[in-house]
C-alpha cells in the first residue's frame, strides 16, 4: 500500500526521468536536470503540505 508521500516520490521520480531525457541532449546533463527536477518536485510538495497544514490550523 502506497502512502501519499511514497506516491509523490514515485511520481517525482518518473516525471524527472522523462524531463531529464526530453529536455537535455548530453547524458551528464540529463542526469543533473533530472535530479534537479526531482528535488524541486519533492521540495514543492513538502512546502505545499506545510502551507495546507498552516492554513488548517
Amino acid at each position: 500500500m502506497l502512502t501519499h508521500f511514497s506516491a509523490v516520490l514515485l511520481f517525482s521520480l518518473f516525471t524527472s526521468v522523462v524531463f531529464g531525457i526530453t529536455q537535455r541532449t548530453e547524458p551528464k546533463m540529463m542526469v543533473r536536470f533530472g535530479a534537479y527536477c526531482f528535488v524541486l518536485f519533492v521540495g514543492a510538495t513538502i512546502v505545499a503540505s506545510w502551507l495546507m497544514w498552516a492554513i488548517k490550523h
